[in-house]
């Protein structure tokens, strides 16, 4: 069992800056691949950014070159770094750990955090 608690949401205006935070309980961090997506209201959820367990990181087209993910594993945290915002990066972000473990998908949801980029 993984519980996952987001930090870090706010307003923030076009071009600006935020960073959100994941803090992660439960045993075995380093072995989920752990994610931010996002959903805007009347869409579905998106992934934005994802890091492996093995230490790959991939990132949705739309935020290459803005975010950033990283992971402390030492820590059990994982964090989006966000910049240059735009107004459609407006969504409520979630974060998310996932494994596989004895042919068993395992995977946790945070309760989301919400991001507003507005003038």
């Amino acid at each position: 069992q993984v519980q996952l608690e987001e930090s870090g949401g706010g307003l923030v205006q076009p071009g600006g800056s935020l960073r959100l935070s994941c803090a992660a309980s439960g045993s075995s961090f380093s072995a989920y691949a752990m994610a931010w997506y996002r959903q805007a209201p009347g869409k579905q959820r998106e992934l934005v950014a994802q890091f492996s367990s093995g230490g790959t990181t991939t990132y949705a087209d739309s935020v290459k070159g803005r975010f950033t993910i990283s992971r402390d594993n030492a820590k059990n945290t994982v964090d989006l770094q966000m910049n240059s915002l735009k107004p459609e990066d407006t969504a409520v972000y979630y974060c998310n750990a996932g494994r596989w473990f004895q042919n068993r998908r395992y995977t946790y949801w945070g309760q989301g955090t919400q991001v507003t980029v507005s003038s």
